[in-house]
């Protein structure tokens, strides 16, 4: 009798233990498999929210299968006291396990509100704009310069609201002064910058920060994320460019960044100054003059005289030989790229296209029929305008 009631006993822990190792799989399955959403919301947590009410209100929008898998998963992860307030863009068939790490992380895939503040080559505006979850796609509400007088009703109302998202975006070609006068002008920022940063340290690029975060921080994460693309672009460089060194590589990118705006052309226009390089020509690069006018500070805002292209100074292009002193401007990491992987080409002319990019070639014969067909563009530009 108790053999045969011990057998029972093992043979009911054994199916039940069966029956538990199949519910864990089924679990972990569940968990990270592609949830059950078929059109993307924007989930947002409160601050101060418990995991538990957000897993039900997930449930409720039908973003989680489970409430319950959901809250086993992020216990057995460790991240259910890690829960970051904010706005989420949660897409269609996102498993629990990525929400998960989505709403623990912060900082990703964030949706709502964002105001953002555009540091530009001739200007700064602030930017709000709001994430239409339906259609993934950013509205703007208000566009408007720093220090205007009649501040929108739009930026006030989302100024302060906790899940509102800020952003510093850094357009490519801009100047260090350029930089550091924006940043002052970015009234969710706080403290001085000590000094204005060398010319061409600092990264282009998108940088999200919280309301009172210093000055000083946003530069040296600009100066951080500079350091590795110049490091990368160096490290990736074609051994045979006539480039000496990492700050060598940064001054021709800088060139490259203000002579073009349009991306496929960056690695022709390196080309074209590295061939001159070579040859031992003069770069004569208008930019380099203008950045010679006026170091850096403002915007020229006219055209070049005849006197400041003859006018010696230690970015002339036209008067001295080789490189520039310093860059001329802080470039992006693709024409660090460009200035390090040149187009392979013979080019050592260009000039403008009319349509917004140049025309290229390798004779001055070429070029000066290149520079007649810009001309007459130019005539019939302003002959439509008078």
């Amino acid at each position: 009798m108790w053999r045969s009631l011990a057998s029972n006993m093992i043979s009911f822990l054994i199916v039940g233990l069966f029956l538990l190792a199949g519910t864990i799989i089924w679990g972990q399955r569940q968990y990270v498999a592609e949830g059950p959403l078929n059109q993307a919301i924007c989930f947002r947590v409160p601050s101060g929210a418990s995991f538990s009410s957000v897993s039900e209100r997930l449930a409720e929008q039908g973003a989680i299968s489970s409430g319950s898998l959901f809250r086993v998963g992020a216990d057995y992860q460790g991240k259910s006291d890690d829960l970051k307030a904010g706005s989420y863009l949660v897409e269609p068939g996102t498993s629990m396990a990525a929400l998960v790490d989505q709403i623990t992380r912060g900082g990703a895939n964030t949706c709502g509100t964002e105001i953002v503040y555009r540091i530009g080559v001739v200007r700064t505006t602030v930017l709000v704009r709001e994430l239409d979850p339906q259609t993934q796609r950013y509205i703007e509400r208000t566009v408007f310069e720093p220090g205007a007088e009649d501040v929108p009703a739009a930026y006030t109302q989302v100024r302060n609201a906790s899940d509102t998202r800020f952003r510093v975006a850094v357009a490519e070609g801009v100047t260090s002064w350029q930089v550091v006068e924006g940043l002052k002008a970015v009234d969710a920022l706080t403290g001085e910058i000590a000094e204005r940063p060398a010319e061409g340290l600092l990264a282009p690029d998108s940088y999200e920060f919280t309301p009172g975060t210093e000055r000083s921080v946003m530069i040296e994460a600009m100066e951080s994320l500079q350091a590795e693309r110049i490091t990368e672009a160096w490290l990736s460089r074609n051994p045979n460019i006539p480039l000496q060194n990492p700050e060598e590589l940064l001054i021709l990118a800088s060139i490259v960044e203000k002579e073009t705006g349009v991306p496929e052309e960056r690695g022709q226009v390196a080309s074209v100054f590295e061939n001159r390089l070579n040859r031992g020509m003069r770069l004569q690069t208008d930019p380099t003059v203008i950045y010679g006018v006026t170091e850096g500070v403002g915007v020229l805002g006219r055209g070049l005289r005849q006197s400041e292209l003859a006018r010696p100074t230690p970015w002339n292009t036209y008067v001295i030989e080789g490189l520039p002193i310093t860059p001329i401007c802080n470039p992006g990491l693709d024409s660090l790229l460009a200035a390090a992987q040149p187009a392979e080409t013979e080019y050592v002319f260009f000039v403008a296209d009319g349509s917004g990019g140049h025309a290229f070639a390798e004779t001055l014969e070429d070029h000066n029929r290149n520079v007649a067909r810009w001309r007459e563009i130019e005539r019939q530009q302003q002959n439509s305008n008078n």
